[in-house]
């Protein structure tokens, strides 16, 4: 059966998502904590460069994630300070494609009425761009969504092969395509947020949500240093105890819902 379009969202930048994905067959997706700490490893390095991070779950067979796409100047900044070797097939296309629109931002400007010493000299565009190949090498566009989706195909990819040399296993772990849904209300990003870190008591894993270890909840209430958009998480139900309550009040709703927002 065809999914949904509205699973299937573009990526924009500075907008937010609702990732989430299963195995195949209802497989186990873990069978170790060593595997669970090898997927939010391999996430931190692949993902992090492309988007921040709200929340996160993992369970049994799927995993759940609330992100916010970073702006395409900061990625394409970070893919500009990676070595050219170690650009993927996709990253040299994109950053290919956002060159030449640069230099032709610059042409632009460069055609424009000069105001001021007509003898200056404007320069040319192209000096300093960094070099990705051949211009004529890979000539079809990546867009910035296309690029962000390969970026979490790539994830996925690693952690399945991992996970296959690891176990013994072969053939594909993850569904596929994976889920993704813009958030675009705030009532959305609420549900959002609290689904993600109850998840484990909606699926009868745990009696209480928090006690489900494999979450980004004990992160959230906690005070290590985190990479998450922890205060943001907690700024937007006001403050801790307002977000604990929230949570703890929602909890059971969700528990006793009939649709889950994974079907």
């Amino acid at each position: 059966m065809p999914i949904s379009e509205k699973y299937l969202a573009d990526f924009e930048e500075e907008e937010i998502y609702h990732v989430y994905n299963r195995t195949n067959n209802m497989e186990k997706l873990f069978l170790t904590d060593e595997n669970r700490l090898f997927f939010l490893k391999r996430y931190k390095e692949i993902i992090s460069p492309f988007a921040d991070t709200f929340c996160w779950n993992l369970l049994p067979n799927h995993f759940h994630l609330l992100i916010r796409i970073k702006s395409e100047k900061l990625v394409i900044g970070h893919l500009q300070n990676k070595a050219v070797e170690n650009l993927t097939i996709t990253e040299r296309k994109f950053l290919r494609i956002a060159n030449l629109e640069r230099v032709a931002n610059l042409k632009r400007v460069a055609n424009l009425p000069k105001v001021g010493n007509p003898e200056e000299k404007v320069g040319n565009p192209e000096t300093n761009l960094p070099k990705v190949g051949n211009p004529e090498e890979n000539p079809e566009e990546i867009t910035f969504s296309q690029l962000i989706e390969q970026t979490f195909k790539r994830f996925f990819q690693s952690y399945a092969l991992a996970f296959n040399k690891q176990h013994n296993r072969k053939g594909n772990l993850f569904y596929k395509p994976f889920k993704r849904v813009r958030i675009k209300k705030d009532a959305q990003f609420t549900v959002a947020l609290i689904y993600i870190h109850v998840n484990a008591g909606k699926h009868g894993l745990v009696k209480n949500f928090a006690s489900h270890k494999w979450s980004s909840w004990h992160t959230i209430t906690s005070e290590n240093p985190t990479s998450l958009l922890r205060d943001e998480v907690i700024n937007w139900f006001g403050n801790l105890e307002e977000c604990i309550k929230a949570h703890n009040e929602l909890a059971k709703t969700y528990y006793d819902c009939e649709i889950a927002i994974e079907d």
